[in-house]
């Protein structure tokens, strides 16, 4: 890569690194961690074609993407131990937001998001979080329409079944407290 493609790189990741972890931590079901690991990868196979990317972040999002299938459809998945990760440092929240509820609420979306199989997590990431239509959420995935729509009614059902608590809350509590949580459904009674 010359310099001139280094730069525009560097770039790249520095605006909009954030906001495609947001997307892999989704995909990995809330794990840090390894959405850290899938946007890490991400990036690097984006670098060794960089100069042939007409659109950088569609690219990286469809390795992400690509990426997590392929993990889950793994025939032995690679078990590695979790650890706890470390709270979130005081004052990253909104100041008039009620901290404890909204901490409390993206613990229990986290919790039963990780509940959920990889491809439920990815279909719901998708559709809700990425705000994509079936068709492309079914390009994506390689499968149909009507594939997409049963995941995702079943993933649904799941996560209400998983955190019944969130059913209570209403549509505009439910976009306010998931703003800063990863948190990509609305979950209706």
């Amino acid at each position: 890569m010359n310099a001139e493609g280094l730069a525009s790189f560097r770039d790249f990741v520095d605006s909009r690194s954030s906001a495609l972890l947001k997307t892999a931590v989704l995909l990995c079901g809330g794990d840090r961690h390894a959405g850290e690991d899938l946007l890490q990868n991400a990036l690097v196979k984006a670098a060794g074609r960089w100069q042939k990317i007409d659109e950088p972040e569609a690219y990286v999002r469809q390795v992400l993407y690509r990426q997590q299938v392929s993990r889950w459809r793994l025939k032995w998945p690679r078990r590695e131990v979790s650890v706890a990760e470390p709270p979130e440092p005081p004052g990253t929240g909104d100041p008039g937001a009620d901290t404890a509820a909204a901490a409390e609420l993206r613990l229990v979306m986290r919790e039963a998001l990780s509940r959920l199989t990889a491809r439920q997590r990815t279909v719901l990431v998708l559709r809700y979080f990425e705000d994509l239509p079936e068709a492309d959420v079914a390009r994506l995935l390689g499968c149909s329409v009507g594939t997409v729509r049963s995941t995702t009614h079943r993933s649904l059902a799941r996560l209400r079944q998983l955190a019944p608590e969130l059913a209570a809350l209403g549509p505009a509590e439910a976009e306010r407290s998931d703003t800063r949580d990863y948190s990509p459904v609305e979950v209706r009674p």
